[in-house]
């Protein structure tokens, strides 16, 4: 299988310094984690998407939400210049997934799967959630039901089918509600530590492809620390480690994305937790 080779020149880190989706206590803090990810891969190429530094203006239900129509754009022309080499995209809140999973769609079709590690689903609509943070909403926006000025086009979106949650373990009501009607494909904590119990669900839904959101709160809190919205009982990183292995030794990686970090003071130690977990994966 192929992954995003990110040491052979062909494919490239975008780093997408976005806080404004965050409902988090400290979401500026966000904007470094985005920067500490991207330098964790000296030897790609980087591009730096441009992202309004301040905050915007509340509207239909979803905080910040014209700052992020301009994100949205940005990252898209950022993906147009770069064309269809692999892609690692860097953030920033979960929002920034919305342009890269779309392009992936639109290029895979029905053969992606999205693997969508986090301790959240991200499948509320500005109508459910409780906060108005859209990274709460991006993965049901890529379903097409999301805040209109989000939405991505009719043959970028993904379908309930397509979808695996992976250590998903904070829900609201209505996510799990929508979860049960879609019949969507989720993996608990436990489950996640054989990985080839995964890998059995995401061939399950036809794939070929795969994209890989990682926000890093599926991790356990005592074993990183460097969360936006740390959750207790989270995956210890070898077992995440493994579990990414698993995948991209089965399926041709389209995509992936990192979101969600925050340094803490003991960032040298972070970074470290970080480079085991994807020690020997397709990265420089």
């Amino acid at each position: 299988m192929t992954g995003l080779g990110l040491g052979d020149g062909s494919s490239t880190v975008l780093v997408i310094p976005q806080w404004q989706g965050s409902a988090a206590p400290h979401p500026r803090r966000l904007v470094e984690g985005a920067h500490r990810l991207g330098s964790l891969f000296p030897a790609a190429r980087r591009t730096v998407v441009e992202i309004d530094p301040g905050p915007g203006r509340d509207q239909d239900g979803v905080r910040h939400l014209d700052v992020l129509t301009r994100s949205l754009e940005a990252t898209r022309a950022a993906l147009d210049r770069i064309g269809d080499g692999a892609l690692l995209a860097v953030g920033g809140d979960c929002g920034i997934e919305l342009a890269p999973v779309a392009r992936a769609v639109a290029r895979h079709g029905d053969s992606l799967a999205v693997v969508w590690f986090d301790a959240h689903a991200d499948l509320n609509t500005p109508d459910t959630s409780p906060s108005g943070g859209f990274h709460g909403m991006v993965l049901r926006t890529l379903l097409g039901q999301g805040p209109s000025q989000l939405l991505p086009g009719p043959e970028e979106r993904l379908s309930s089918r397509q979808i695996v949650l992976a250590g998903a373990r904070s829900l609201d009501p209505a996510e799990l509600a929508f979860i049960e009607s879609e019949g969507i494909r989720s993996l608990s904590v436990r489950a996640l530590r054989e990985p080839d119990r995964l890998v059995s669900a995401v061939a399950g839904t036809g794939a070929t492809h795969v994209y890989i959101h990682l926000d890093l709160d599926v991790l356990d809190p005592e074993h990183f620390t460097g969360l936006s919205c740390p959750e207790p009982g989270g995956l210890h990183p070898d077992h995440l480690r493994a579990a990414l292995h698993g995948l991209t030794g089965r399926f041709d990686v389209a995509g992936m994305g990192i979101t969600e970090h925050t340094p803490a003071a003991d960032s040298a130690d972070g970074d470290h937790v970080l480079r085991r977990i994807l020690d020997g994966m397709p990265f420089p």
